[in-house]
């Protein structure tokens, strides 16, 4: 299942390159990008337990920023 997200509030590269790394170790996440400059997130994702996932996601991006919010594009 694909997915985007609008990452509000990223500011920084280097977060953005850690941010993907983290999300890319989540159980159930198949294939994830994050573009910088569009501060946009396309995931590919597992469909069973979405909501773990989703969960799992957030917990990642908020560990390297915890002021970004993700919204669903």
């Amino acid at each position: 299942m694909k997915r985007n997200y609008r990452i509000e509030g990223l500011d920084c590269a280097h977060c953005a390159a850690k941010m993907e790394k983290n999300v890319s170790k989540v159980k159930g996440v198949n294939e994830v990008s994050i573009n910088f400059l569009t501060t946009k997130m396309m995931l590919d994702l597992d469909d069973s337990d979405l909501d773990a996932t989703i969960a799992g996601i957030e917990a990642a991006v908020k560990d390297v920023d915890p002021r970004v919010i993700l919204k669903r594009a």
